[in-house]
């Protein structure tokens, strides 16, 4: 089989020498257009005046458009209609579009746009979380809250308790490949839309709505984006739609991308968070209570705020058993850059509030974080592809004298209730998550065992601890944290994916999906799924541009799901072809279509091996249609986000990663020294690209919480707007240790070939990073570091500070 292979990516060779064609590279005819926006200079306010004179005298201008020539909705929203492409008189963000240039370069366009002469009327900006919670500017009338148990009643049966908060910045998405589009006008004013985007469909129907044409009169093609991590699931809404517009008006091709600088300015990023907790523990160890209230900073307008925020509170626990729980989550409106999808979509926020937890709690206790993260696991797997073993026993011993002195440090209650007697946890099985689905595969207790031993973590963890005692300048420190990730939209209806595959006349395949190729190597694991089915070699598989013109009503390419809907979608085409062969096949031979095999580049029939190219030819003289489509929607999901109850993930994805950092106390100056990772990526499709998506994925995680600083001044700008203030983790900022395995095992639920998603969880590894810098800053004093992220030099500074009192 191809499967299970660690097969180079598809187009290896096109992007090392180059040759791989983006949307920038694609030739255009001469009479191409270019287009920029014009954008407001003030976060909040009205446009009182507007001179575009200059403007349309620019070299090279063609023409200038306002929202008043637009000819059909004024609108890129991906959800609530409440983006307009150009603004309408209110300003809501610094960077936010006024008007459109339409010129003959892509410079006289960028040139032009800055020409524009716009009065405002200012008014005051909201930009932070205090601001929106202090003017209630939110985007649901109120907190959406989930409940399990009794928290009042699990924090009386505390020993310990704890209280405090964590603020963590978004991220800039910082594609290599920035925002572009091209659309090519035909005949009947029909639009052709080549688009760097994760949502080919959805381009399809924001272009049509906004000239209003039915959407088979559009056409959406991507290729290949270079790199997405969610910032293309709807920001390259306007691009498409400014260059679908102008080309209505004019009748010429037209172009469009953004300049990294503008690209930055207008869209959207990683929302921000800010997580006030409280948190108990029984005198053994075991969590009886937590409560969170997430603050969500959501920007201008709704984007994908809401299920962004719903996935945070639905990665409130992690992988842990947490009996009795309050999440409350505020959806705040502020005047900034509309914040969007990103790399695990609200999980790591969410995750990264219950890993605090853990932390700050075995900091009160005095215990290693490891042995209280171990104890309040979920039970083990008891599905048939799991092992059904007993909790192990990980005792938690009694913290030493003093050791939860001066918690009460930003906020920290120390309440530590030495009477307390507990009370009787509801009768629920440590299975179930807070919004009531079963975990029933769940193999951190056997991953993280297998992680401990092969990262050699305990006599690291002593020899750290006697470097920390003989160097008061450098400091060390060591975490290994877990991922439990839920795989599937929570948005129901998008959990589908169709397939287009055709088998021609030499044997060769030539296949479409609706999912898009980001660099992830999505085409090579789903073109492996096809030559499996057909038994045949990579080599004789074609898959060509996403195409909406070919298989329609695609959802994202997002939610770490290509994989999984999109090989499903194939499988399902090409084994109604080989059935079509089978059954053709075995009447010629008088022989039963059920024992019918292809492998190897050859058909198994009667006793005879054909090749399969003479088996496809005959069945084409035969009058077999070689052509099908395939269609896969997953099963067992049912999900109601108002309640907070039900099953919105198929299943789950496992991982476990050991870091170890250095800290320079003098100037919080820090260093990732060495990484392991062991990640569950079920029965691999293909071992070396999932590796890949796991060292990328950590070295992004942890870029977002140490070196990825978002910087808005008084007046609502960006000032991190390029890549001389942005720092993204540089090849230099890799650990020069770095381990990654796979863990050996299957999915529990029938996914393609057993396998799981791994686009977004090894993110979240990289939480094991900000886990090990506040590990080192611990080192330095008695009370605990409280480190916020990104854990730049200045704040790490600030905790060690904090920690020597």
């Amino acid at each position: 089989m191809s499967v299970c292979k660690p097969l180079p990516h598809d187009a290896a060779t096109l992007h090392v020498t180059g040759a791989a064609r983006y949307i920038d590279d694609i030739p255009t005819p001469g009479n191409c257009l270019h287009l920029a926006f014009g954008l407001s200079r003030i976060a909040r306010g009205r446009v009182t005046a507007m001179d575009l004179a200059q403007v349309s005298a620019a070299p090279g201008v063609v023409a200038v458009l306002t929202a008043a020539d637009l000819p059909g909705a004024n609108d890129v929203s991906p959800s609530a209609h409440d983006e307009p492409m150009l603004a309408e008189g209110e300003i809501y963000y610094h960077g936010m579009p006024l008007f459109l240039v339409v010129a003959d370069s892509h410079l006289a366009a960028r040139r032009a746009a800055r020409l524009g002469e716009i009065a405002y009327d200012e008014a005051p900006a909201i930009l932070t979380i205090d601001e929106a919670l202090a003017a209630d500017s939110r985007f649901e009338e109120g907190p959406r809250e989930y409940i399990r148990g009794n928290p009042a009643e699990g924090f009386r049966g505390c020993t310990t308790v704890i209280e405090d908060s964590i603020t963590f910045g978004g991220q800039e998405h910082f594609y290599l490949e920035g925002q572009a589009a091209l659309v090519l006008p035909q005949e009947n004013g029909d639009m052709v839309v080549h688009s760097s985007t994760q949502h080919p469909t959805e381009i399809q129907h924001k272009v049509a709505e906004a000239l209003n044409l039915p959407m088979h009169a559009v056409r959406c093609e991507v290729r290949r984006m270079g790199g997405g991590f969610g910032g293309k699931e709807s920001q390259g809404n306007a691009l498409a739609v400014a260059c679908a517009v102008a080309a209505a008006a004019t009748g010429r091709p037209c172009k469009m991308r953004y300049d990294r600088d503008d690209d930055m300015m207008i869209t959207g990023k990683r929302h921000d968070f800010r997580i006030d907790y409280r948190a108990g523990v029984d005198a053994d160890g075991n969590i009886l209570a937590v409560e969170f209230d997430q603050y969500c900073r959501c920007g201008w307008s709704q984007d994908l705020s809401l299920p962004v925020a719903d996935r945070a509170m639905l990665h409130a626990d992690n992988a842990y058993w947490l009996p009795n729980i309050r999440i409350t989550s505020h959806r705040l409106k502020t005047h900034t850059q509309s914040a969007t999808a990103y790399r695990g979509f609200g999980g790591p926020q969410g995750m990264l509030g219950i890993e605090r937890v853990l932390d700050h709690l075995a900091h009160a206790l005095g215990v290693d974080p490891l042995d209280l993260r171990k104890r309040n696991f979920y039970a083990p797997a008891t599905s048939a592809w799991g092992k059904a073993t007993p909790t192990p026993a990980h005792p938690v011993e009694p913290h030493p004298e003093g050791a939860e002195a001066d918690l009460t440090s930003r906020g920290v209650t120390g309440e530590v209730q030495e009477d307390a007697v507990p009370e009787p946890v509801a009768d629920v099985p440590r299975q179930t998550t807070p919004y009531h689905q079963p975990v029933e595969d769940f193999i951190l207790h056997e991953m993280v065992a297998a992680l401990e031993q092969s990262s050699d973590y305990a006599a690291r963890r002593a020899a750290i601890a006697d470097w920390n005692a003989a160097n008061p300048v450098l400091k060390r420190g060591i975490a290994l944290t877990p991922v439990k990730f839920g795989i599937s939209f929570t948005l129901t209806h998008l959990n589908q994916a169709g397939a287009l595959v055709h088998v021609y006349q030499d044997g060769s395949v030539h296949m479409n999906h609706g999912g898009t190729e980001m660099g992830q190597g999505l085409f090579q694991k789903v073109a492996q799924v096809a030559a499996s089915r057909f038994g045949i070699g990579i080599d004789r598989v074609r898959i060509t541009a996403t195409d909406t013109g070919k298989v329609p009503n695609t959802s994202a390419t997002a939610a770490s799901s290509g994989s999984d809907l999109n090989g499903m979608a194939v499988k399902a085409a090409c084994d109604t072809i080989r059935d079509r062969l089978a059954a053709f096949i075995a009447e010629q031979h008088q022989a039963d279509p059920v024992q019918v095999r292809f492998e190897g580049g050859k058909v198994h029939v009667g006793g005879e091996v054909i090749p399969f190219e003479t088996v496809v030819a005959e069945a084409y003289m035969g009058r077999v249609s070689l052509s099908a489509t395939g269609f896969y929607k997953t099963p067992k999901i049912v999900w109601d986000r108002i309640r907070g109850t039900g099953r919105p993930f198929y299943y789950f994805a496992y991982g476990a990663a050991v870091t170890e950092v250095a800290i320079d106390t003098l100037s919080g100056e820090n260093r990732i020294l060495r990484t392991d990772i062991l990640h569950d990526c079920g029965a691999s499709l293909n071992p070396a690209l999932d590796i890949g998506q796991i060292e990328g994925g950590y070295v992004q995680g942890a870029g977002w919480l140490t070196t990825e600083e978002l910087v808005w001044d008084a007046t609502g700008r960006l000032t991190t707007h390029a890549p001389s203030t942005y720092k993204i983790p540089a090849c230099s900022d890799r650990p020069p240790v770095f381990n990654v395995a796979l863990w050996d095992g299957q999915n529990a639920e029938e996914t393609i070939y057993r396998s799981k998603a791994v686009g977004e969880p090894p993110f979240m590894l990289g939480i094991s990073a900000l886990m090990a810098l506040s590990d080192a800053a611990a080192a330095c004093g008695v009370d605990y570091p409280a480190l916020d992220a990104p854990a730049t030099p200045e704040r790490v500074l600030a905790a060690v500070e904090r920690v020597r009192g």
